[in-house]
């Protein structure tokens, strides 16, 4: 089967880390035997660059060659438009959610890129989501299937703290929160994480340690080497970083955002906070800091080996193909 792969984000010279799950995914198609060509490209919100886009597409794949086109993201589907092959689309969260801006309110461009979602839809042979809650998004008359992103077990998995802390230069004593996400993103709220961790630092030496421009390789040592992850969204799809925690057995507080609740609710050694309050938030953390020893909680996820995730991709561009639709 041949499939070629549409994304508005894909890792540059410039940023390798970027989108690892979207990467991850592409490779773990072609391990089970699937010949994916990447057309990765920049919207930017650009009208111009959509088109620019469309018409490189075109111009640099004689798309009828492939058996199914897979775009990641609603806008690019859009691009991907119209298809001589059946499109398959995956959303991932703000491209039904629409995104945030500065001020905390969905942005007018948000709401545009939302509608593009809508449009996309409804011309797609088969459409993934990545949590169940984004079903309620989609336009009344389509169907999903719900496949969230999967985590490469060969990489993320426990290792001893210690050793993982000394490679980091962690000072001894201290506790490090991980908030993984850039701070300049509004929708991630960096603003009420930090308010949250200073509500502790009467009682704890405690930080939050941001984490971005890390290879994915690395990851998983600031995983090990760190006592909580904080997930503070405004909203998500299926964040991956909370399933790479959980198979690094690291306890996550999250408030009630995407499809976390699904892998934490009732997990022991993990918080969902019941409100986005920063004292709320400030308790979750302490009562992870306060376990006398780490949990463990890679069982929660060994499902969600990216093994597994690909096989089911490769059901849905099966179906896609037979002309079945999805119920």
């Amino acid at each position: 089967m041949r499939v070629l792969m549409v994304t508005s984000e894909w890792p540059t010279p410039d940023h390798p880390e970027w989108v690892p799950f979207i990467f991850q995914q592409v490779e773990y198609l072609r391990r089970a035997g699937i010949e994916v060509d990447v057309f990765p490209f920049r919207g930017g919100g650009s009208p111009v660059n959509y088109a620019s886009s469309w018409r490189k597409l075109r111009n640099k794949y004689r798309l009828s060659q492939y058996d199914v086109i897979h775009a990641q993201w609603g806008q690019s589907g859009l691009v991907a438009l119209p298809s001589q092959r059946p499109l398959v689309v995956t959303f991932h969260g703000s491209d039904l959610h629409g995104t945030v801006g500065s001020g905390g309110s969905y942005s007018r461009t948000g709401n545009l890129l939302r509608s593009v979602s809508q449009f996309v839809a409804r011309r797609a042979s088969e459409v993934i989501v990545v949590a169940e809650r984004l079903i309620q998004y989609l336009p009344v008359n389509v169907t999903a299937h719900v496949i969230p992103g999967g985590i490469d077990l060969e990489l993320f998995h426990p290792m001893h703290k210690p050793a993982a802390r000394k490679r980091l230069e962690f000072l001894e004593g201290k506790f490090y929160v991980l908030f993984p996400n850039n701070p300049q993103n509004p929708i991630k709220r960096y603003e009420l994480a930090q308010n949250s961790i200073d509500l502790l630092k009467k009682s704890y030496d405690i930080e939050l340690f941001v984490l971005t421009g890390v290879p994915h390789a690395e990851v998983p040592i600031y995983m090990n080497a760190c006592d909580a992850l904080l997930i503070t969204s405004h909203h998500e799809g299926s964040p991956t970083v909370v399933k790479e925690a959980l198979a690094c057995d690291l306890p996550v507080v999250s408030v009630d955002v995407g499809d976390v609740r699904n892998y934490i609710d009732g997990l022991s050694g993990c918080v969902l906070c019941q409100d986005d309050k920063p004292d709320t938030i400030a308790n979750g953390i302490e009562r992870v800091l306060k376990m006398p020893a780490r949990p463990k909680l890679s069982h929660a996820v060994a499902h969600l080996d990216e093994v597994l995730v690909a096989d089911r991709i490769i059901q849905v561009y099966q179906k896609a193909l037979s002309g079945e639709k999805y119920t």
